[in-house]
């Protein structure tokens, strides 16, 4: 199975709250944020890791370059892209007509919960698993509606919006979830993206709902917490989040 991280963005939060290192060269109680998920993704039997990194922090470019030097399992592919979604997009051909698992690189979990996360993928005959949280300390969250099984119904920009949306039986789903930026998908999910960007859409959460309307079957799987590295005063969170 490949595993590829998303890890072309500025990072010009951080930047502006005096974090002078490139995002994900980020320290995380000692360890870069890409190292991190580099090492867990190849514990969990990565093939390879997929990665993309923007052409303005050539610092990210040669630390990954030396790890390929070291032997490790890594692909990189240098482009600076409009949104996520065009990030994946670039990185499509690298990821073969298997199952796949794409994430954000400053996506932070417990590793414990993500390999059951990834065995349980393996196995599954749904086209795609997301993680998901009930936690939520993020500015733009996206909100993962469900029923009782956990199938995913739709992605809501806010609660609101999933109230007002008159196409789902609100009487069998809920809406209590948000994504943790980490998607297992099938191959079959290039269809939705190639459709995405031939009608000018762009991020990654307007391709969710794609999926949804183009019939994909989709499972949200809940971790206890998931954090977005996005401000300064975030890396302390999750330093003591993975305590």
């Amino acid at each position: 199975m490949v595993f590829a991280i998303l890890a072309a963005g500025e990072g010009s939060r951080l930047a502006h709250e005096g974090v002078t290192l490139p995002k994900p060269l980020v320290n995380i109680n000692g360890e870069p944020m890409i190292d991190r998920l580099i090492r867990i993704f190849i514990k969990a039997g990565a093939e390879k890791v997929v990665i993309i990194n923007n052409d303005i922090h050539p610092q990210t470019k040669y630390h990954i370059q030396q790890l390929i030097g070291n032997n490790m399992p890594v692909e990189l592919h240098v482009k600076t892209t409009p949104s996520s979604m065009h990030s994946f997009y670039e990185l499509m051909p690298y990821l073969g007509k298997k199952k796949f698992c794409l994430t954000t690189v400053d996506t932070i979990f417990r590793e414990n919960e993500f390999y059951r996360f990834i065995d349980d993928f393996k196995t599954t005959e749904f086209d795609g698993m997301m993680a998901a949280t009930d936690f939520i300390d993020d500015e733009k969250p996206l909100y993962i509606a469900t029923d009782n099984q956990l199938n995913i119904t739709g992605f809501y920009d806010s609660i609101d919006h999933f109230n007002c949306d008159n196409h789902i039986n609100h009487a069998q789903s809920v809406c209590n979830l948000i994504s943790g930026g980490i998607y297992c998908l099938d191959s079959k999910a290039f269809n939705t993206l190639e459709r995405c960007m031939k009608s000018g859409m762009s991020r990654m959460r307007n391709f969710q709902r794609q999926l949804i309307v183009d019939g994909l079957k989709l499972k949200a799987y809940k971790f206890s917490k998931i954090l977005d590295v996005d401000h300064a005063d975030d890396i302390k969170k999750a330093e003591e989040f993975l305590k």
